[in-house]
């Protein structure tokens, strides 16, 4: 299945490499001036030593990757006591530093799965703070939830070798949707899980995607994101029903990533 997924997503790769004209390089959102818009989108301080990308969707709500909730060596959730969100993180100051009261990761994402194309449909988790932010700079941003092949859009994360401020790719493309997943000619990298995928609808930008791995391709970088609509609908209801945290499958430990041997396609894939 997992070779049956490369092939495929090469293929539509392949097939669309007109579309990822015009892609546009990262800028660094290093002033307040820069980062304005964008504030709702912050890092992700996750156990001791570990950080993502999420983003607020309600004053005490953040979007952000499934698999962000788990420990990378052990396979084990992260208690939601050791994970922080700093809004708007630049220059070693947030404009509101959050912890986490309860954090939702969609029922059908297994940490360890095997069939790595539902990994990515369902890697999306909400994040209930303890305290909203209500702070008039840091506007929650609206869930569009539709992305299409063709698209173009835009992605704002924090990534291993920009940690301290983040970073705004304005313009990439869907190259490809497969399932619940889409390929992206976005520029991410260790760190940017979960960061959001923006489209601009009426002036606004709006999530239509999230980050949940990136992946080469005959040597060049792409990124796979996370089809919203169904799994944040999922997400938003167990909220509302109170659900707590649960998992259908227990985690244990096993390798992140691809061996390069296991497929000939040239592609591989790894957790940003």
């Amino acid at each position: 299945m997992r070779r049956g997924l490369i092939f495929l997503i090469l293929l539509a790769i392949l097939g669309t490499e007109g579309r990822a004209e015009g892609v546009t390089p990262l800028r660094a959102l290093m002033t307040g001036d820069d980062s304005r818009g964008w504030q709702a989108v912050g890092r992700l301080n996750i156990g001791s030593n570990s950080f993502c990308t999420g983003s607020l969707i309600a004053p005490d709500l953040v979007l952000t990757a499934a698999h962000c909730m788990f420990d990378k060596i052990t396979g084990e959730r992260i208690p939601d006591r050791e994970i922080e969100f700093l809004a708007d993180w630049r220059a070693g100051r947030a404009a509101a530093y959050r912890g986490v009261r309860r954090s939702l990761v969609h029922p059908d994402f297994t940490f360890t799965a095997e069939n790595f194309a539902d990994r990515v449909a369902h890697d999306v988790a909400i994040l209930e703070l303890d305290q909203p932010v209500n702070n008039t700079t840091i506007t929650p941003f609206v869930v569009q939830a539709t992305a299409v092949q063709g698209d173009e859009v835009g992605v704002v994360s924090y990534a291993h070798n920009r940690a301290d401020s983040p970073s705004l790719q304005e313009v990439c493309h869907v190259l490809a949707q497969q399932g619940g997943s889409l390929v992206l000619s976005c520029n991410v990298d260790f760190g940017s899980s979960g960061a959001p995928v923006f489209a601009i609808r009426d002036g606004h930008p709006e999530i239509v995607s999230l980050v949940s791995a990136k992946a080469e391709v005959r040597g060049e970088p792409v990124a796979l994101g996370t089809s919203l609509r169904a799994p944040l609908n999922d997400l938003m209801v167990m909220l509302e029903q109170g659900d707590g945290v649960f998992h259908k499958t227990p985690p244990v430990v096993r390798r992140l990533s691809l061996p390069e041997n296991r497929s000939t396609t040239g592609a591989k894939f790894l957790r940003p």
